[in-house]
């Protein structure tokens, strides 16, 4: 057990509450420990008594009472841990790093959080190998289905993750999906307006949850329905068996872009919930099960991110390369990733 410290709040920890700061450093501490060394007056800031609600600031000094080495009060099992395969495959997604923030290129198939009975084996749950110099594990500020790959950005700071993900709820990024489509869209580019809503009949733990496209006329009157928007570009096509797609969602729903894609009757390869094989399209009436050479893994790739570095506000692009069973489908219709044009949705006229 340590005795009694004085720690001053640096830049990073700014603007957290002060309980939650305690369990990220302290995790023995459970919440009603620390509460009660808030009422005894044992734990202060700046020589005054704090509530659980304080929001530290820099240049705040934290009087810490000592702190036992195990909470008797807290019991929950250790987090598992990363084997050093797991930690080997993890880094190899890193695309972008620097002390601010972590780039992934998420492959396909793997979670970006945990549920029942997935261990460790979720982008959340592998953070801990991202550490690399730094004592903060990563954490989440964004999400990309299970299924799809591409650009995952991870914060390395609080103050960096309050940034990122105040950009990503104000839509001051910018991302770009690249997406192998049955048929041809017609038009070849355009906007979908389709609202969403939850369709009923998933299970508790969220499994086989399905959106339900709602018509843009009738989304004030279907309880729960949200607006959502997504721009779509054909880049290139296969005849009119399946085309190259750049996707741009101007709003964030669940599986919105899987969902637009499939209201176009154009779904998304291998995508078996929004687009099965009984899917017809325009043409030669393929669905998103093309067959032949062509993967059953979904064909939906997070191609970039544009946003504002957390630090310095200057502009940074990150990219990530295709997945291998997207590489393959690429190679096997002739379409080439060096081809596509920086922003697909310019419109030179």
């Amino acid at each position: 057990m340590s005795g009694v410290r004085h720690l001053e709040i640096g830049p990073d920890d700014a603007g957290q509450r002060i309980d939650r700061w305690l369990r990220r450093h302290w995790p023995q501490l459970g919440q009603g420990r620390i509460e009660k060394m808030l009422r005894k007056g044992e734990l202060r800031v700046d020589g005054a008594r704090a509530k659980a609600s304080h929001r530290l600031a820099t240049g705040e000094t934290v009087r810490l009472p000592p702190i036992p080495e195990a909470a008797p009060e807290d019991h929950a099992p250790a987090a598992p841990r990363v084997s050093d395969r797991d930690a080997e495959a993890i880094r190899d997604c890193v695309i972008f790093r620097d002390a601010h923030l972590i780039a992934l290129n998420k492959p396909p198939g793997l979670p970006v959080q945990g549920g029942s009975g997935q261990g460790a084996r979720h982008v959340a749950g592998l953070a801990e190998a991202l550490r690399f110099e730094r004592e903060d594990v990563p954490r989440l500020v964004h999400r990309l289905d299970k299924d799809t790959s591409g650009v995952l950005v991870l914060a390395r700071s609080a103050n960096a993750a309050r940034a990122l993900a105040a950009a990503f709820r104000s839509r001051d990024t910018l991302k770009l999906y690249w997406a192998a489509v049955a048929g041809v869209p017609s038009p070849r580019a355009g906007t979908i307006r389709w609202g969403l809503v939850k369709a009923p009949g998933h299970g508790p733990g969220g499994e086989g949850e399905k959106m339900r496209l709602v018509h843009p006329d009738e989304i004030g009157s279907t309880p729960d329905a949200k607006r959502a928007t997504t721009d779509y570009a054909v880049i290139e096509a296969a005849a009119k068996r399946a085309a190259w797609v750049a996707l741009r969602p101007v709003t964030g729903r669940t599986h919105q872009l899987r969902a637009h894609m499939a209201a176009l009757g154009s779904p998304i390869v291998g995508d078996g919930k929004y687009g099965g094989s009984g899917q017809t399209n325009e043409g030669e009436g393929w669905g998103a099960k093309l067959g032949g050479a062509v993967s059953a893994k979904l064909h939906l790739h997070a191609r970039s991110l544009a946003l504002a570095h957390p630090a310095t506000g200057r502009p940074l692009t990150l990219r990530a390369p295709l997945p291998e069973h997207m590489a393959r489908t690429w190679e096997m219709f002739g379409w080439r990733p060096e081809d596509a044009p920086e922003d697909p949705f310019d419109d030179p006229a």
